[in-house]
């Protein structure tokens, strides 16, 4: 891949995390769901088991909105040090530091996870990229 054809990638990229991320934040299941691939998978710990296809993801999201919302807080995921390398298979690598920031209402916004993300992503029909597998490790946990 080409400097040009690559810095394309790199900003279609970034413009994709900050579309997901903003959905995730607002709770918006439906939408964040259909940024995966119809059988992605999503492992991250804070779930007893990684979640398989949109509904799962969609319902996985509206429980932790809800919870969240119990609690008073605003979670805001900040994705950074994205690392991206094309494959020749057309699927894309990606490995990111992921910051979520929780506030109380009427609170100080405080680090509540500092994570690595490793993505396997593909072009979307009409454009786009979705996911097709995400792992997500948190550094306050050991590795595993």
């Amino acid at each position: 891949m080409d400097a040009a054809a690559f810095a394309v990638l790199y900003a279609q990229v970034q413009q994709f995390y900050a579309r997901q991320m903003q959905l995730f934040d607002a709770g918006d299941a439906p939408r964040w769901a259909q940024t995966f691939t119809a059988d992605a998978v999503f492992d991250v710990p804070t779930l007893p088991a990684p979640v398989t296809g949109r509904a799962g993801l969609a319902a996985s999201l509206t429980a932790a909105a809800g919870a969240a919302s119990r609690c008073g807080v605003r979670l805001r995921h900040v994705v950074s040090m994205l690392d991206v390398a094309a494959r020749g298979d057309g699927l894309v690598d990606v490995r990111c530091y992921a910051l979520v920031y929780a506030t109380r209402v009427g609170g100080a916004p405080r680090v509540h996870r500092v994570c690595v993300c490793e993505d396997v992503l593909v072009a979307a029909p009409g454009g786009g990229l979705l996911v097709v597998r995400r792992r997500v490790r948190r550094d306050d946990l050991a590795a595993g």
